[in-house]
């Protein structure tokens, strides 16, 4: 390729992005949650929650809104707690909503995926798992097959909570990287040393843990293509299962946490782009899968293997291997997707709280699905 030959690419990718290099929202779902709207409300959840087929069965995703430091750059539901209490009261509140849902389902459902997303769920005490897991248990049957999967802060991890979420079933951890660089922590308040995962990976392993996975980040302050490339050759000496690659989105205007970020740190639309590329192409390189727009897999690994047969989703947790079509989310600001809509919780743990108080589904938003839709949907 000659040096014209490269310019004139790189007049056509600037003028690419120029054009289409805007904010939108995360096609995570099609229509997006920027869609939802509170006429689909509790009443109407309720409704679906009893017309879903009593022998189909579901995956289950319980938000953990609680973190014990704030990540400048993150844009989740969360909030930092030092102390238990709050965390078991919480805990505690999930069985009263997990028991409205109950109420309305047309029997006890089989839940073959369970995820713990957040905030960090490693901040629940051993305690608090063993009640969220019974009062899961009580109302969904979860077979010794169920995929139970965590995200995980590296930080806070300790082996007594691995243990434990083991002996529960834990089959799949997502821990959080970023960025390795210390000087991209520092710029985004996440003190994380590489020793801190290679010890998780170590006790996870050791545990038989079947699947460990790293989640990695681009675009944040003072990152460059060296930092990201840097990081995930570190990350490769473990050989994780999976990684995901997310572009940092700046929206200080939602989170106000991120006014703490310098905007002039901030690598630019071209910087971000060969960033993503540049990581992309490693990873590849190095034998995994590149599964949509963010995730990669080791050929062998049941997300790459359900890329090889065309059976991938996607849902509000990213690209899965082939599941369920119905996700009932709990929790404040989780997300239930469902055959006629989707729904999302109140986000404020106090209104959360409050429709329980009521004995009412606490569902804030939603939308109904129209078969254009679903169609859309599937296509992108």
């Amino acid at each position: 390729m000659t040096a014209a030959d490269v310019q004139t690419l790189q007049a056509r990718r600037k003028a690419l992005l120029d054009t289409y290099g805007v904010r939108a929202p995360r096609y995570t779902s099609y229509p997006t949650a920027v869609q939802f709207t509170p006429a689909v409300n509790a009443e109407v959840y309720g409704q679906w929650l009893a017309e879903l087929p009593p022998g189909e069965a579901v995956s289950l995703y319980v938000h953990i809104p609680f973190c014990r430091r704030l990540c400048w750059y993150c844009g989740c539901n969360t909030r930092v707690v030092n102390g238990g209490a709050a965390i078991s009261r919480y805990v505690s509140r999930l069985g009263e909503e997990l028991a409205l849902a109950q109420a309305r389902l047309p029997g006890r459902m089989q839940a073959s995926q369970i995820h713990l997303g957040g905030g960090t769920p490693n901040t629940l005490s051993v305690d608090d798992l063993a009640v969220l897991f019974g009062s899961l248990r009580r109302v969904f049957e979860v077979s010794d097959a169920a995929e139970i999967s965590a995200e995980i802060d590296p930080v806070v991890f300790n082996e007594s909570w691995a243990r434990a979420a083991v002996g529960h079933g834990l089959t799949r951890v997502s821990l959080g990287v970023q960025d390795l660089t210390p000087a991209v922590q520092r710029a985004v308040n996440r003190n994380e040393p590489f020793s801190v995962i290679v010890d998780a990976v170590r006790v996870l392993r050791g545990l038989g843990v079947p699947s460990v996975n790293f989640d990695v980040m681009y675009g944040l302050p003072r990152q460059g293509v060296a930092d990201v490339l840097n990081t995930l050759d570190q990350l490769l000496t473990l050989r994780p299962d999976r990684l995901a690659l997310f572009g940092y989105a700046h929206v200080p205007w939602m989170k106000s946490h991120q006014k703490l970020i310098n905007d002039d740190e901030l690598p630019d639309a071209v910087e971000r782009l060969d960033q993503s590329e540049a990581s992309a192409e490693r990873l590849v390189a190095e034998g995994y899968v590149r599964i949509g727009l963010d995730h990669f897999a080791l050929p062998g690994d049941s997300l790459a293997v359900a890329a090889e047969g065309g059976r991938v989703m996607r849902n509000f947790q990213g690209y899965g291997a082939s599941g369920p079509e119905t996700l009932l989310g709990f929790g404040a600001s989780a997300i239930s997707q469902m055959r006629q809509g989707m729904v999302q919780n109140q986000t404020a743990e106090l209104a959360w709280g409050h429709a329980l108080d009521k004995g009412v589904l606490p569902t804030a938003r939603g939308v109904a699905l129209t078969a254009e839709d679903r169609l859309r949907g599937e296509v992108i």
